[in-house]
């Protein structure tokens, strides 16, 4: 086969595709606008230190097994993967913590001397979420989004009223403690919306949280990109990084060639795993799918505001993934979803990597990754950063009990102009189109064009969603469409 494939971005989705595209014999090349790969899961060198830029938490091992499977291979092929002990602490106020552990039985353990009688509803509850999580993950994610009936199965019509219903009025009808409450509601955030918007569904993420568990890559997240980078180059695919789209060229409704770096290149088919939003912008007006205003009705994933800490120490009274919950959460969901504005009093994540892995700080110190959850399209100003860093570091040492702003080597930060600069995100997004109700499946963007003839798209605006996992798929996903269409045309003009 000789049908040459331009993919755009080369982030997990775009990683993925190509794996699968290069396999089945497909010519084809991705063009990066970074000077490295991994899209969002790029990484931060600096002094000895090794920092994640986007992704930290390694969850659902098994769809990441299942990729790999595909080409015969292994994650342990390419990296070491260690599962956490615990999972994750949660503040809730000074010296106040609860530690969630790396087994079932021990997180039931722990509800039940919070909130007596709550073990046994939380066991009914994983069941629950167990069952979900093989009907979607194992089945309904690997579906295209292309029709409703997708949805249809057996399984899925009895569990209809989880669609209807939401993950905060199941968790608050079975759990009365606040704290219970608000860690139960804590893994739907990935899908990048609120526990009162997110259909009951989704309540997966609860079993891949507490009765999967949660991983960490040895040297970090950015192992998993250089594992796809091997894969894809061994089956035949050509990197090109520093090159940025800046035109898809389309005659007589179909791809022709793109743009990059001034030089126009044909190709037979263009594949983009960049923002969907920015990718329809390198098209003529004519050809693109959905309007301005389409996207501005969207319900968005937030943005973040980040920061990679140095610390000349070591830390004390926390964990490798620590959340910080001793303000108001439902006020912060509401400045990020509802009346968007810089927090009044932010929620936030801090990640912890070389408490577990020595190798990405030096003998001694500590690397910090500190995330504050934002609305998309807020201003963005060094002098927020600063201040928001100010709030939040006096918060942690407060609610730690230990010093440490004295102990910054040094520190870096990331926002919402660096998500436009960097990923031409669209109001410089972290995570994509929330998962709602009305934003699942085939209500979400489309993996190919309804306009241009071989212009397809993967990633976190279109199906399945947002995340690492769902981006593998996605990949998947966009790759067998490509073949299923190639295979069509191929058929049709033989007879």
């Amino acid at each position: 086969m000789n049908t040459r494939i331009a993919i755009i971005g080369s982030g997990f989705s775009a990683l993925s595709a190509a794996c699968y595209l290069a396999r089945d014999g497909y010519k084809v090349t991705i063009f990066e606008k970074n000077n490295t790969i991994g899209g969002r899961a790029r990484q931060l060198k600096k002094d000895g230190f090794t920092f994640d830029i986007g992704p930290t938490w390694y969850w659902m091992p098994d769809v990441f097994e299942r990729f790999f499977a595909d080409f015969g291979k292994h994650p342990s092929d390419y990296y070491q993967l260690e599962k956490l002990s615990p999972a994750y602490s949660v503040y809730f106020a000074k010296d106040d913590f609860i530690t969630i552990e790396d087994t079932l039985g021990k997180i039931c353990e722990t509800f039940e001397k919070e909130e007596p009688g709550s073990s046994q509803k939380l066991k009914k509850f994983i069941a629950n979420a167990q069952h979900n999580y093989d009907v979607a993950i194992k089945d309904l994610v690997y579906r295209p989004g292309v029709s409703p009936f997708e949805l249809m199965t057996p399984v899925t019509i009895k569990k209809l009223d989880q669609f209807f219903s939401t993950i905060k009025k199941d968790v608050r009808k079975e759990f009365k403690n606040e704290r219970l409450a608000k860690i139960l509601e804590f893994p739907v955030l990935f899908l990048g919306a609120k526990p009162d918007n997110t259909p009951s569904f989704y309540s997966f993420m609860n079993y891949a949280d507490f009765g999967i568990g949660t991983f960490h890559p040895k040297k970090g997240m950015y192992e998993v990109v250089l594992a796809m980078e091997q894969l894809a180059l061994s089956l035949g695919v050509h990197i090109k990084t520093g090159q940025s789209v800046d035109k898809i060229n389309v005659e007589d409704n179909t791809v022709t060639s793109i743009r990059a770096n001034g030089e126009t290149i044909a190709f037979d088919g263009v594949l983009s795993g960049a923002d969907y939003h920015h990718t329809e912008t390198l098209l003529d007006q004519s050809y693109r799918q959905y309007s301005e205003n389409y996207w501005k009705k969207k319900v968005f994933a937030p943005s973040s505001l980040l920061f990679y800490v140095a610390f000349d120490k070591k830390l004390i009274n926390v964990n490798h993934h620590t959340l910080f919950f001793d303000v108001d959460f439902e006020l912060h969901a509401k400045e990020i979803y509802d009346t968007p504005k810089w927090p009044t009093d932010p929620l936030f994540y801090a990640s912890f990597p070389s408490l577990t892995d020595n190798s990405v700080a030096p003998e001694g110190q500590e690397a910090g990754i500190f995330l504050i959850p934002l609305a998309p399209g807020l201003e963005d100003t060094p002098e927020l950063r600063a201040l928001y860093f100010d709030k939040i570091i006096a918060r942690f040492e407060n609610l730690t009990s230990q010093t440490v702003k004295n102990n910054i080597i040094f520190k870096e930060s990331f926002c919402v102009k660096d998500f436009i600069q960097d990923y031409n995100s669209y109001k410089g997004n972290a995570y994509g189109m929330a998962n709602t109700l009305l934003q699942t499946a085939f209500l979400r963007p489309k993996l190919k064009s309804k306009k241009v003839n071989n212009l397809y798209f993967t990633g976190q605006l279109t199906v399945p969603g947002p995340g690492v996992p769902p981006s593998l798929i996605s990949g998947k996903l966009v790759s067998e469409l490509i073949k299923k269409h190639h295979t069509l045309i191929n058929y049709e003009s033989a007879i």
